[in-house]
């Protein structure tokens, strides 16, 4: 007979005796089980002691985390975390050097807990590391104990970032500015900084006026503190004024940070980490946020600055640049020269650029091709003038839209999105990435118009295939802008068409009822094939990240399915594990009995917590929750949609429940297509005798089977 629900089986440990195994009975107050287990081993003042967890981050157990407890843990017996944050705080005041660094140790390694993080908070710990700080007494190792400590307690948002020093802030800040610092003193400071200007606008402007863009981008050629020393530019660049962002990317322009990232973080020897690519990913889209301004700032039709831009498009198309005349003698040309030019405004076309978006930007866009790239412009230009009427590629209204679609692809005005990090490597290799990626895209649609015998009545279907040829493009990840343009090279119409119809052929080929009926004969083949890649996959597991306050301190966890598909097993993780897990180094288990049901999305518990801003939109598309007795849930937050796709199914073909992501669908119609298609031509390769046989009384049905492997 199974036993209650609320008892759970553990070991309790205590240094020099033998573990204690007994049985918790959950409704009982913690005290009373502390209580017996002291008695236990004869130990007096219970009200001293608590218990830990014995493996992964320790924590201390209580009344709301109890639950957690599974059957089979091995707890510790430990003094509580009151006595716990007294002790460590008489003992880093201590005057030997060496009590004081084991006391200091100690501390770093029990402040993530956040019952001993509150007790210690509470005795004005934080107070007493800021002014060992301040003191300037402390190097090395000790100080980057401290410094790791101070991180940890403030990271549970118990105490305010606002109640810093000003003296705390310099003393931090010189650690960051001094030529010869230890890597660990720098990364926590750097941290620390980081934390500051995200959590306090009070503290951003202190931090700012302390640390130079200048001595961060220093840093970037050790690859030690890469990632820290960008996550605090990121994090200034952030937080700045708007009238400061501009002024701030001219000081990143003038320090070559680019060309740095490229060389030394990019092209680099060690491969791009989670982190690393998710701080590249925010450096670009602040940059391109900059283009927001422009973006959304309509042209005033009346202001003469303003026309000049376009008078001077329409003279370098039309005057060339040796012509003093030529402006007077074209006066009363200049309504046809627009026309030829593609605006949609003959008389005015000040008039096309007063939607928003893409507003002024649009025009930005051009001047530049007209300027930079003139024999190409004039080529575009002169070229579609040439056509026929119905057949010219307005290059005006097309340079427009473009400007609007290029926008919306790379989210121009959108908050970085929490762990996110789709970053391209080509927008680093040029100092105007968006003006020349600009000038790509326009020829592409010219060649793109062209191919298609495109009139002005195709203009939108014409968009939409460019503006699946650069999608197409970004996901393969071009590494440069040249290599950008050898991918739309491979991505011509006839491509697009030819993929678009590989792609439907799922859906729009073998409708015949024949055909229908065999494809419902072979799908429940196919769904088992499916869930039993799903299965496997779950067995071989994956690595999960803890999502917390602060990103640049990856904290991981890793899940798998037991072979035999009936225990989960989990467990934390100090890294990024390279290869298979093994069960053995997971401490945590759910049977898969116990489980009740998957949830996804807005409907789990851990994102329920969270607020509904832009910046969570992926991370709640990513989220899923297993439920299981009695009302518990594992909550994850998955690295990509594959790996969510692959889970939630795998999830829901072991409680034997419909797989229905749209992987499984994609899977699914592929799979279906392939066999139906070998199926099929093993029918037209049958050779018919001369002399068929009688035929039989009742249809004989043929058995066609594949082998996946």
């Amino acid at each position: 007979m199974p036993p209650p629900a609320d008892i759970v089986k553990v070991a309790i440990e205590w240094p020099g005796a033998n573990a204690q195994l007994i049985e918790m009975d959950q409704k009982r107050p913690l005290t009373s089980i502390i209580r017996e287990v002291c008695d236990g081993w004869s130990l007096s003042g219970s009200e001293q002691f608590a218990l830990r967890y014995a493996d992964g981050s320790q924590l201390y157990i209580t009344e709301q985390s109890r639950n957690e407890i599974k059957n089979g843990t091995i707890l510790r017996l430990a003094i509580s975390p009151g006595r716990a944050a007294r002790q460590l705080l008489e003992r880093i005041q201590s005057h030997g050097i060496d009590t004081r660094l084991e006391a200091l140790k100690e501390l770093a390694k029990l402040s993530a807990d956040p019952t001993f993080a509150t007790e210690f908070i509470n005795m004005e710990g934080i107070g007493t590391l800021a002014r060992l700080v301040d003191s300037g007494t402390h190097f090395g190792e000790m100080l980057a104990f401290t410094l790791t400590a101070f991180l940890e307690l403030m990271d549970h948002g118990i105490v305010s970032w606002d109640l810093i020093s000003l003296s705390f802030i310099k003393q931090i800040a010189g650690y960051v500015n001094q030529p010869m610092v230890d890597v660990s003193i720098l990364q926590r400071s750097l941290a620390i900084l980081e934390s500051m200007v995200l959590n306090s606008h009070s503290l951003y402007h202190r931090v700012a006026q302390e640390i130079t863009v200048g001595q961060l981008i220093g840093h970037l050629s050790n690859q030690e503190i890469q990632t820290y020393a960008i996550a605090l530019i990121n994090a200034l660049f952030l937080k700045a004024p708007e009238d400061r962002r501009q002024e701030m990317a001219s000081t990143l322009a003038q320090k070559h940070l680019r060309s740095i990232i490229l060389n030394h973080v990019i092209r680099g020897n060690r491969p791009i980490k989670a982190e690393m690519a998710h701080q590249l990913y925010v450096l670009q889209v602040l940059t391109f946020n900059l283009l927001e301004e422009r973006m959304m700032t309509k042209m005033d039709p009346n202001d003469q600055t303003q026309r000049d831009v376009i008078f001077e498009l329409r003279r370098i198309a039309f005057d060339g640049e040796n012509d003093p005349t030529g402006t007077e003698k074209r006066k009363g040309l200049y309504a046809k020269d627009y026309k030829m030019l593609g605006f949609t405004n003959h008389v005015n076309p000040a008039l096309d650029f007063t939607q928003t978006p893409p507003g002024m930007l649009a025009l930005d866009n051009m001047l530049y091709l007209a300027k930079v790239h003139q024999d190409t412009y004039i080529r575009i230009v002169l070229e579609n003038s040439s056509r026929e009427d119905k057949h010219e590629c307005p290059f005006g209204r097309c340079a427009i839209d473009l400007t609007r679609i290029l926008c919306e692809i790379l989210q121009v005005g959108e908050l970085p999105n929490e762990g996110c990090n789709d970053y391209h490597p080509m927008f680093f290799t040029h100092d105007r990435a968006w003006e020349e990626f600009f000038c790509v895209c326009i020829q592409l649609l010219n060649k793109t118009w062209k191919e298609m015998r495109a009139t002005s009545e195709d203009f939108n279907k014409v968009m939409q295939v460019v503006r699946e040829q650069i999608t197409r493009a970004l996901a393969m990840k071009p590494s440069s802008l040249e290599q950008l343009k050898n991918k739309l090279r491979g991505l011509s119409y006839s491509e697009i068409l030819r993929l678009r119809q590989s792609e439907r052929m799922s859906q729009d080929d073998f409708q015949s009822p024949p055909i229908i009926e065999l494809r419902e004969r072979i799908q429940p083949e196919i769904l088992e094939l499916i869930k039993q890649q799903r299965l496997n996959r779950l067995c071989e597991g994956s690595c999960f990240r803890k999502v917390g306050n602060r990103r640049r301190q990856e904290k991981f966890w890793f899940c798998r399915l037991s072979l035999n598909h009936k225990v989960l097993h989990y467990g934390d993780l100090d890294e990024s594990p390279q290869g298979e897990v093994p069960f053995e180094m997971l401490s945590d288990k759910i049977p898969v009995s116990d489980i009740k049901s998957v949830l996804t999305g807005k409907d789990c518990p851990h994102m329920k917590e969270k607020s509904a801003l832009k910046q969570n939109k992926e991370v709640l598309e990513l989220a899923f929750s297993v439920l299981y007795d009695p009302d518990e849930t594992l909550n994850f937050v998955a690295p990509n949609k594959y790996e969510y796709c692959i889970w939630t199914d795998g999830l829901c073909a072991l409680l034997g429940r419909e797989m229905s992501s749209d992987l499984t669908r994609s899977d699914l119609d592929t799979l279906i297509s392939m066999e139906m298609k070998l199926r099929l031509l093993d029918l037209e390769n049958i050779t018919i005798p001369e002399a068929p046989p009688p035929v039989p009384k009742e249809p004989s049905s043929y058995n066609f089977t594949y082998n996946y492997s």
